[in-house]
């Protein structure tokens, strides 16, 4: 697939079935993430794959962190928790690890581990394999954090799904750019 079809057409594919990447294609999509822009070459990120029956126990997780987050936790919402990583084969857990630096702030260590995850998903899109980026307020609980084995100076940033798409991917909408692009004259 040529680079700029995935650039411009790459959307996300929330319907994923069995099989998850092979072994191969995660070698092509955690190399394409090495290649995000990195100030530094601080590489503030990690991931962690979570499939078969650890998407159960993540589920657990999940619906712990919403127990004890005081939110409303009705049996429907823990549910959904619970359920959540069961809905692709393979859920990739992207990590920021965020250090102090001389030359290269926290903030722009984190746009780059976002953009880390990004390439996982243009990488996946131009493999055929469907992906999509979840967060939501769990993404962030510390109970979370600490069940993923996270240090003090990581956080997640993504969970990003990735399987067989169920349905052939929608074909990405145009975007008017002038809603987003504008001349600076000093």
């Amino acid at each position: 697939m040529e680079a700029l079809d995935v650039l411009l057409n790459r959307v996300s594919v929330p319907r994923l079935l069995d099989p998850a990447p092979d072994a191969a294609q995660r070698e092509i999509l955690f190399s394409a993430a090495m290649r995000a822009p990195d100030h530094g070459q601080l590489r503030p990120f990690r991931f962690l794959t979570v499939e078969g029956p650890a998407r159960e126990r993540m589920g657990e997780l999940l619906a712990e962190a919403l127990r004890k987050s005081g939110a409303d936790a009705t049996p429907q919402a823990l549910d959904k928790a619970r359920l959540g990583p069961l809905r692709a084969p393979l859920v990739v857990v992207v990590i920021a690890r965020l250090t102090d630096h001389f030359k290269v702030p926290k903030q722009e260590q984190m746009i780059t581990a976002g953009c880390a995850a990004h390439s996982v998903l243009l990488a996946a899109y131009a493999l055929g394999v469907g992906a999509v980026w979840r967060t939501g307020e769990l993404s962030y609980s510390p109970i979370v954090a600490k069940g993923l084995g996270l240090a003090a100076d990581e956080e997640v940033i993504a969970f990003l799904y990735l399987g067989t798409p169920q349905n052939p991917p929608r074909v990405a909408g145009k975007v008017d750019l002038v809603d987003f692009v504008s001349e600076w004259q000093g």
